[in-house]
C-alpha cells in the first residue's frame, strides 16, 4: 500500500492551521463511500494513487445498506409468498392429507428467516466491501469528515482520535437521507422511515405510508404482499408524480389489489397518537389511522455539517452541492458525485458518474450531458421507465404518436398468469424516433434496456416494431406495441 506524506507546517490562506495534528497529503481524498466513490478510490488507487476514502457508517453505500439491495431482497420474498398463495392457479397442489390447495393459499411469511436473509445478503456484500477496499490499496477511514480548509478534511475516527487529510483532488459522495418534513406532531409520534422499515422489527397490523413516490409506492407494495393492510396519503394529483396519469392510474390499481387504501391530494398536516397507533390528519379534513407510521417523503442531502464553506464548495437552496456537468463543484479540484451533486437518485447514475469521472482523471473527456438514464419501480406490478413521459414530450415541442398495449396481449405474459399493466411507447412524429416509454408488467425494469438500448442507437420506431425478438419473452412486447402505430 502507498502512504499519505504528512506536514505540520500548514500556514497562510486555504490552509488547515492545526498545530500537533499532521495533515496528509494523498492524491486522492475521498469523502463518502458510496457507489461512485468507493468505484474511483479503488480504481485510483490500483493504479498507483495514494488515495483515502472515508465513510461514516454505511460500508458500500446507501445502496446496500438500506436501499436496493435489502429492499429488492425483501420484495423477491414477498413475490415467493405471493407466488405460493396463488400457486394453486397454476395446478399446483399439495396432497390432502397435508391441506391441498387451502394450505398454499394459508402461507404466511416467517419474519425472522425472512430478516435473516435480508441481513445474510446484506452482510455479505459488506463484508466483500471490507475486503475488498484495502486490496485495492486505499487507505479506507471509518469515521466522520469536515472540511477545515481548501481540499482539506478533519476525521473524527470512530476511537476518538482525529487526522486531517489533504487530497489534491477530491471527492464528494456522501448521498443522502430520509427527508423529515416539518409535520405538527411528527417530533413526538413514534415512525418509520424506509430505513426503519427495512429492518423489520415487527409486521404492522396497519401500515400508514406518506408519500407516493418510488419509495412510498414501493414500500407500500412490499407490506400489501406481506398482508399488511396499508393507507398511502399523497399530497399530488396521483402517485409517482413524474409519472403520466394513464401509468400512475396503473401502479395504483396494482397497489389497491394489494389492499393499498391510495389517498391523493392529501398532503399530511397533522399526526398523532391514536388507541394501538397513529393518526394522520389531511389538509383536506381526510384522517388516516394506523398501527405504524411510514415517513417516505423524499431525500435530503448530506451536506449540512460537512464544513462545505471552509472547502469553498457552493450548495443549492435544497442542500445539494452545485457541479457542471463535469461533476466539478465551484472549488478547485473538488468534484461531486451521486445523489449529494443532484444526480438521478438511482444507484446506476452514481455508477456512471463514476464512470465520468474515471475519464476525466485520466485526462480523456466526459460529461453527464445528454445521459439517458431509465428507472424502476419495484412495484406488483413492476414499473420501467426510460426517456420522456408523453406530458414531458409534449411539453417540449414534439410532435408525437404514442403506441400503447395491454401487458396481456404480450404470451409470456399469459404464460405467466400476470397480465395487469400496459405497454407506452412515446415517438416523435416527425423524425420516427423513440422518445421515451413506460412498461408495467412482469419483468418491465429489464424490458425498457432493450429500449433504452434502441434509444442509444438511434433505431426508430420502425426497426424496432420490425426486430426479429425471442418469442415468448417481455421483451416481445416491443414487436406487438409498436404493431399498433402501423
Amino acid at each position: 500500500m502507498t502512504h499519505a506524506t504528512t506536514s505540520t507546517a500548514d500556514t497562510g490562506p486555504g490552509h488547515a492551521d492545526a498545530p500537533g495534528i499532521p495533515v496528509e497529503d494523498v492524491d486522492l481524498l475521498v469523502v463518502g463511500g458510496g457507489k461512485a466513490g468507493k468505484s474511483l478510490a479503488m480504481l485510483r488507487a490500483k493504479k498507483g494513487d495514494r488515495v483515502v476514502m472515508v465513510e461514516r457508517d454505511k460500508v458500500g453505500g446507501t445502496c446496500i445498506n438500506v436501499a436496493c439491495i435489502p429492499t429488492k431482497t425483501l420484495i423477491s420474498a414477498a413475490r415467493v409468498l405471493r407466488d405460493v398463495q396463488g400457486a394453486g392457479t397454476h395446478g399446483v397442489t399439495l396432497p390432502e392429507a397435508d391441506g391441498g390447495t387451502a394450505a398454499l393459499e394459508r402461507a404466511r411469511i416467517d419474519l425472522a428467516a425472512l430478516r435473516a436473509r435480508k441481513e445474510g445478503v446484506v452482510g455479505a456484500m459488506v463484508a466483500a466491501h471490507e475486503t475488498m477496499f484495502p486490496a485495492s490499496g486505499m487507505d479506507f477511514v471509518k469515521g466522520t469528515a469536515r472540511f477545515v480548509a481548501e481540499r482539506t478534511v478533519e476525521i473524527t475516527l470512530t476511537d476518538g482520535s482525529t487526522r486531517r487529510v489533504r487530497g489534491a483532488r477530491v471527492l464528494i459522495n456522501t448521498g443522502t437521507t430520509p427527508s423529515l418534513p416539518a409535520i405538527e406532531g411528527l417530533e413526538v409520534v413514534p415512525y418509520w422511515t424506509s430505513e426503519d422499515l427495512l429492518a423489520l422489527p415487527e409486521l404492522p397490523s396497519h401500515l400508514v405510508v406518506l408519500g407516493g413516490g418510488v419509495i412510498g409506492v414501493e414500500m407500500a407494495s412490499l407490506m400489501g404482499l406481506l398482508g399488511v393492510p396499508v393507507t398511502l396519503l399523497h399530497a399530488g394529483e396521483h402517485v409517482l408524480d413524474r409519472e403520466d396519469a394513464d401509468v400512475a392510474a396503473e401502479v395504483t390499481a396494482g397497489l389497491e389489489a394489494l389492499g393499498v387504501t391510495v389517498l391523493t391530494g392529501a398532503r399530511a398536516t397533522r399526526v398523532g397518537a391514536a388507541p394501538g397507533g397513529v393518526v394522520v390528519a389531511a389538509q383536506d379534513g381526510r384522517e388516516a389511522r394506523g398501527s405504524h407510521l411510514l415517513v417516505a417523503l423524499g431525500r435530503t442531502p448530506v451536506t449540512a455539517n460537512l464544513g462545505l464553506e471552509a472547502a469553498g464548495v457552493e450548495t443549492t437552496g435544497r442542500g445539494f452541492i452545485k457541479v457542471d456537468d463535469h461533476l466539478r463543484t465551484s472549488a478547485e479540484g473538488v468534484y461531486a458525485a451521486g445523489d449529494v451533486a443532484g444526480s438521478p437518485q438511482f444507484t446506476h447514475a452514481s455508477w456512471n458518474d463514476f464512470r465520468i469521472l474515471r475519464d476525466l482523471l485520466a485526462g480523456k473527456e466526459a460529461s453527464t450531458s445528454g445521459r439517458l438514464v431509465p428507472w424502476a419501480v419495484f412495484t406488483t406490478p413492476e414499473l420501467g421507465h426510460v426517456g420522456l413521459t408523453e406530458a414531458q414530450a409534449r411539453a417540449a415541442g414534439h410532435e408525437v404518436r404514442v403506441a400503447r398495449t395491454p401487458t396481456a396481449a404480450v404470451p409470456r405474459a399469459r404464460t405467466l398468469g400476470r397480465t395487469e399493466g400496459f405497454y407506452k411507447i412515446v415517438v416523435d412524429a416527425d423524425t420516427d424516433k423513440i422518445l421515451g416509454a413506460a412498461v408495467i408488467g412482469p419483468e418491465a425494469s429489464e424490458v425498457v434496456t432493450s429500449v433504452q438500448m434502441a434509444m442509444l442507437g438511434g433505431l426508430t420506431w420502425r426497426q424496432v416494431r420490425d426486430a426479429v425478438i425471442t418469442h415468448p419473452t417481455m421483451g416481445e412486447g416491443l414487436n406487438i406495441v409498436l404493431d399498433s402505430l402501423g
